[in-house]
């Protein structure tokens, strides 16, 4: 009998190493376990966000990688300039990068780029992706004719991942699944809020007949299938939807008691699009407060987005506390959170759209970590997966009493060496290892019911889905 196989549509894939990579890649690992023969049809960047080529080594043997490029000298020409502005930062001092950073965030260059932002979200949709397309679709289309594969896999975003597994299906005849990992087309993102009225409304049909025709459509959460199924009544059927949360690899690691003179919270990630200023009124507040025990507590944030991050520490005293640093490789990561003795997570920007339906990626593999979580978090996803959890350190994002409280229940536990004590259940975290979650992904591809479906109701309303997709 020969074996299941899919093709995977994944525009993010090592040797990047982004926050999208780690999920497809964790299913990817599973999938090809289980038997499955894997084929992924991938993008070839003019520019990795995080280069991880160690990454590479983690592809099965097996799994055959497709590079498509799609041509875009607007976006080659970005990524020139960005390559040699990082150059030259690297060469500045910290008063010359400060002056940089003002000169950047100046009011005419601030509105130049927003018009350029507008610009872009007229022309590029339904995303930056849009030119990787037509040579996505080639390679698919050639693949799938060749070695006819069981179902097209695609893992979004970007939304147009979903546009190339669509257009594939209908010139081949072969069924696709849609994996959302984040709230495409809720006007999240901030090129889709800009768009006018008549682009906003062509991008709906699109994805109305995107949704309609899919075998299976899979969320990370209840609550983003309902937001969903409210946006796109008569597109999305409630019997193909999957809920499957991001997750980790394997299992969670055992508690060890990290040793050092000041005790450390680590922040791993992209920032610029989180939340800081509470935490940083809370440190304020603990300086102030508990001076000495303020002294004791070490903040490490590593990552991307960290430039504003650093001004302001500067500017409210807080070098002493802080300590910032550039990206690392994955591997680094694992290491420095093997070693911190409490991790830290924050919520999205209050104004952004949606930001209620989301959790960071960073929260999967802080559950995998065994170790203390500091949540400074809305009433969003990420708050709810921590009280279900149990994690005892979560702060609410508008209060910096509360951050000055679970600072110093931390630090208290840390003194004493009972840190364990306020670590998740860890059963709880289990539940999120794919390993656990492979069989669900696997009933949306063989196009079986899900095991849960969505008890939302929403009015079944005609919808025209004819558009410029096909």
């Amino acid at each position: 009998m020969n074996p299941q196989s899919v093709v995977m549509i994944a525009y993010y894939f090592p040797p990047e190493g982004n926050a999208a990579v780690y999920r497809p890649m964790r299913f990817l690992k599973e999938l090809v376990k289980m038997g499955w023969r894997v084929t992924v049809i991938s993008s070839e960047p003019y520019r990795y966000e995080r280069y991880d080529p160690a990454l590479l080594e983690q592809i099965p043997p097996s799994t055959q990688v497709v590079r498509a490029k799609g041509r875009d000298p607007w976006r080659a020409f970005q990524s020139r300039r960005g390559t040699q502005t990082q150059k030259k930062i690297l060469g500045l001092s910290m008063e010359e990068v400060r002056q940089a950073v003002a000169i950047h965030h100046s009011q005419w260059r601030s509105r130049l780029r927003e018009l350029v932002r507008i610009a872009e979200s007229w022309v590029y949709r339904p995303d930056m992706a849009m030119p990787w397309i037509r040579p996505a679709v080639r390679a698919s289309m050639d693949l799938c004719q060749r070695n006819r594969p069981n179902v097209i896999w695609a893992t979004i975003g970007p939304l147009s991942a979903g546009v190339v597994a669509y257009r594939t299906s209908v010139a081949t005849g072969i069924p696709y699944v849609l994996d959302f990992r984040d709230p495409w087309g809720l006007e999240y993102y901030p090129h889709e809020a800009r768009r006018p009225a008549w682009a906003k409304e062509v991008d709906h049909r699109n994805m109305c007949r995107i949704f309609k025709e899919a075998q299976a459509v899979v969320f990370m959460f209840e609550s983003v299938a309902q937001s969903y199924l409210q946006a796109f009544p008569g597109a999305l059927e409630r019997t193909k939807i999957h809920i499957i949360p991001n997750g980790f690899e394997g299992k969670v690691e055992p508690f060890v008691h990290s040793p050092g003179d000041r005790c450390t919270v680590l922040y791993a990630g992209t920032l610029s699009t989180y939340r800081y200023d509470t935490l940083l009124e809370g440190l304020v507040q603990l300086n102030r407060q508990a001076p000495v025990q303020a002294a004791r507590l070490r903040m490490l944030f590593v990552g991307e987005g960290l430039q504003q991050l650093a001004e302001r520490v500067a500017d409210l005293n807080l070098r002493d506390v802080c300590e910032i640093r550039p990206p690392i490789p994955s591997a680094e990561v694992r290491r420095l959170q093997r070693e911190a003795h409490a991790l830290l997570v924050l919520g999205r920007m209050p104004g952004r759209t949606a930001h209620d339906l989301v959790a960071g990626a960073k929260l999967f593999g802080y559950l995998q970590a065994g170790r203390p979580i500091i949540g400074i978090v809305p009433h969003d996803e990420t708050r709810r997966i921590l009280d279900q959890v149990g994690s005892p350190l979560i702060a609410d994002a508008d209060t910096p009493a509360e951050v000055v409280r679970v600072l110093k229940r931390v630090l208290e536990a840390w003194s004493s060496e009972t840190l364990e004590e306020l670590i998740p259940n860890r059963s709880a975290c289990e539940a999120y290892s794919s390993n656990r979650q492979i069989s669900d992904l696997i009933s949306a591809l063989d196009g079986a019911s899900p095991e849960k479906i969505p008890m939302v109701e929403v009015p079944n309303v005609p919808t025209d889905v004819k558009s410029e997709v096909a």
